[in-house]
């Protein structure tokens, strides 16, 4: 197996920070909606983040991904096992696709809008490797989401749950040139 590109192992890094997550909380907190400061509870976000990764993974042989056309299937909004086991297929999937022709790509096919005739829809070009880069973006963007629902609830994560990787380079040099000083 070829070593696997630095943006697979970022999505793979952020995948596994959730499963770390989901391991570390109860069936409640993953199923809770208070309502207090936010309309979903983590599941819906956990749901929302699996789903575009599956719109990736299951556009192999179309070559189109939209990530509007998901299933919303509410048990991964509730069943915080399923989610534990489905983030291990993502990431078992990311790891086959380091070895696909398909990674090399220069071209996607990125349905913009709703609807999946021609007719309806807005087709935007892309690439594997810039739609992995987005769903880096938009999983840690849902990860700063859950972050704050969790405290609203009474449970803090880890402090690097749902900060940007550009963040915590920045964070880390930063602690790292106060050390020198």
């Amino acid at each position: 197996m070829k070593q696997t590109p630095e943006v697979l192992q970022s999505n793979i890094h952020f995948l596994e920070q959730g499963i770390e997550l989901l391991t570390s909380i109860t069936d409640e907190l993953y199923k809770k909606n208070n309502g207090a400061y936010h309309k979903s509870g983590i599941g819906v976000h956990f749901r929302h983040i699996i789903e575009h990764y599956f719109s990736l993974i299951n556009s192999e042989y179309s070559g189109i991904i939209n990530y509007d056309l998901r299933k919303r299937d509410l048990r991964l909004e509730n069943d915080r096992l399923f989610m534990i086991e489905l983030l291990q297929e993502v990431i078992e999937a990311l790891k086959k696709l380091a070895d696909s022709p398909k990674l090399l790509q220069n071209h996607v096919e990125i349905v913009c809008n709703e609807g999946n005739d021609s007719e309806n829809s807005l087709i935007s070009s892309s690439s594997i490797v810039r739609e992995l880069q987005f769903l880096i973006s938009h999983t840690v963007h849902h990860y700063a989401l859950i972050g704050l629902i969790l405290k609203t609830m009474g449970y803090i994560p880890d402090e690097d749950f749902g900060v940007a990787p550009s963040t915590l380079k920045h964070k880390k040099l930063s602690n790292t040139v106060e050390r020198v000083s």
